[in-house]
């Protein structure tokens, strides 16, 4: 197993939880408390954060390399994320680079609307589904295996966001084109 940096016997002890995610709805603090309950997940992941926000109608985002309260320490920052709800990720890279590209939540646009994702896990056939996804045309932008689930999304044929992700799992996502709930 790995445990940090350093390969350890499956006895011994470590932490063993990767990536923490975050989420409020329905909140006029979504942002604000989304980074507190990031903070409060650190210990899960300390290699990036990121937080998305929306208003029901745009996806705000906001990442950086590093821990929650260095990528957030900027007093403009919340400001541009204001919305009703909000999704964030710590990431403990299990899967891809080390890299601001890899930064959580990711957002798409697609067949006119954004899609932010917030990933915990890894796909066991990553590698074949971003294979057959390429052959097919799609355009990476990170080595994260988070990608390959929006690239599915995406080319889903269901109508709503619930339709599109119904046999997906662990993933945390924001649709800019649901209303806001009051």
């Amino acid at each position: 197993m790995l445990c940090g940096k350093m390969i350890i016997k499956e006895s011994d002890d470590c932490p063993r939880e990767f990536c923490g995610v975050f989420g409020i709805f329905g909140d006029g603090k979504a942002a604000e408390k989304t980074y507190l309950g990031l903070y409060s997940l650190q210990h899960r992941g300390q290699e990036s954060a990121g937080i998305a926000a929306t208003d029901g109608e745009k996806i705000s985002l906001h990442k950086g390399m590093g821990l929650v309260w260095s990528v957030f320490q900027n007093p403009d920052i919340m400001p541009g994320l204001a919305g009703t709800s909000a999704i964030g990720h710590n990431r403990y890279s299990t899967t891809g680079s080390s890299d601001l590209m890899n930064a959580q939540p990711i957002v798409i646009r697609s067949r006119g609307s954004q899609i932010a994702a917030a990933h915990n896990g890894n796909l066991v056939n990553s590698s074949e589904l971003r294979d057959m996804l390429e052959e097919k045309g799609a355009i990476f932008q990170t080595t994260s295996d988070s990608e390959i689930v929006l690239h599915l999304i995406a080319r889903s044929k269901g109508e709503s966001i619930e339709e599109k992700g119904s046999s997906l799992f662990h993933v945390g996502s924001l649709n800019s084109s649901l209303p806001p709930m009051r």
